[in-house]
């Protein structure tokens, strides 16, 4: 092991105490550990990149710890596999890497190290952008639900068993993976005064986790506090009744994604006509469900009070005999 303190090399942790010591250290305010086992040759790899990080950055220090040699700070940190990055700055967790991704730790390495000069007035606004982010993302839906992992593949017990509640209830929700950002990981417990996940909010209101989620089911409180799915056949006749001309294409009216729905974006233009557009690009159950319940195959698809007019070479047929104007202007 090399000798503690020494800038420009990757020391070990051997235990519980030293990796607690390496955090204290008051000369380094950046700490990157990597967890790891000596039968992975992908952590072997890594360590030669922390290695090589170490020369680059002697400000911060960089640290190796055998995962399954001190398996209390293993599960402290939720280390389920290897290699991991914990990222540490004051002795606070600030970030994680999963996986040998070499240039992702590098980049992430440059990006903390050279926010290390901070003033304090500097973190006092990064912890506001951080509040006004978490806001954001708790509002970004109706019903969002911060998890361990995404809903197609879930990484962890608690997680799942929320899913599938939710998912039987038949509840629209978004959802957040916790993993992907330690920031958000760690900021939110603080901002919700909520310690673990799965966290479920509705309309930006904390609901609670599992267990509150498993009560509201019992007492049937549940189905009236979340919002509920419509059936996609309903959804569908929404989206095509939103307005008088409704038109599904790939991009908007500013932005066309192919040139099809560019063409049928400039006829209708001319005609003059008020319409509105759905992108199916954002939305593959619409883009899917809607060809078998129009019974038509391609896109753009052009709609007049609820019934389907058809697509580009209708409207072509339509513009140049002159009854396209007509036939909007009649309906609209």
């Amino acid at each position: 092991m090399a000798a503690e303190g020494t800038a420009g090399t990757l020391l070990e942790a051997t235990s519980s105490a030293q990796f607690q010591d390496f955090l204290q250290r008051p000369d380094r305010s950046l700490v990157v550990v990597h967890f790891w086992a000596p039968w992975a040759p992908q952590c072997v790899q890594m360590n030669n990149v922390m290695a090589e990080l170490a020369k680059e950055h002697p400000q911060a220090m960089f640290v190796k710890l055998e995962a399954e040699a001190v398996p209390e700070v293993s599960e402290k940190h939720e280390i389920s596999s290897v290699p991991t990055f914990l990222f540490f700055k004051n002795s606070q967790k600030i970030d994680r890497l999963d996986g040998a991704h070499a240039p992702e730790l590098t980049k992430k390495v440059q990006r903390h190290a050279s926010s290390l000069t901070l003033s304090s007035a500097s973190a006092d606004n990064e912890k506001e952008d951080l509040n006004s982010r978490l806001k954001k993302l708790i509002n970004a839906a109706p019903c969002m639900l911060f998890m361990k992992g995404t809903p197609h593949e879930v990484r962890c017990g608690f997680s799942r068993q929320i899913i599938e509640i939710l998912n039987k209830h038949n509840v629209v929700f978004s959802s957040f993976d916790i993993f992907s950002d330690e920031e958000v990981r760690q900021g939110l417990k603080t901002y919700s005064k909520w310690p673990t996940y799965p966290q479920l909010y509705v309309n930006g209101e904390l609901i609670g986790g599992l267990d509150i989620v498993k009560e509201l089911e019992a007492s049937g409180e549940l189905d009236t506090i979340c919002p509920k799915a419509h059936k996609l056949e309903d959804r569908l006749k929404d989206l095509i009744n939103k307005a008088p001309v409704m038109l599904f294409m790939k991009g908007n009216k500013q932005t066309a994604k192919c040139g099809f729905s560019k063409q049928i974006i400039e006829i209708l233009n001319n005609t003059g006509v008020d319409y509105e557009t759905f992108d199916i690009l954002e939305n593959e159950e619409v883009r899917q469900g809607l060809k078998k319940y129009s019974n038509w195959p391609t896109y753009p698809q052009l709609y007049v009070k609820g019934e389907l007019v058809g697509g580009l070479d209708i409207v072509k047929e339509l513009n140049e005999s002159g009854e396209l104007s007509s036939i909007l202007k009649v309906e609209n």
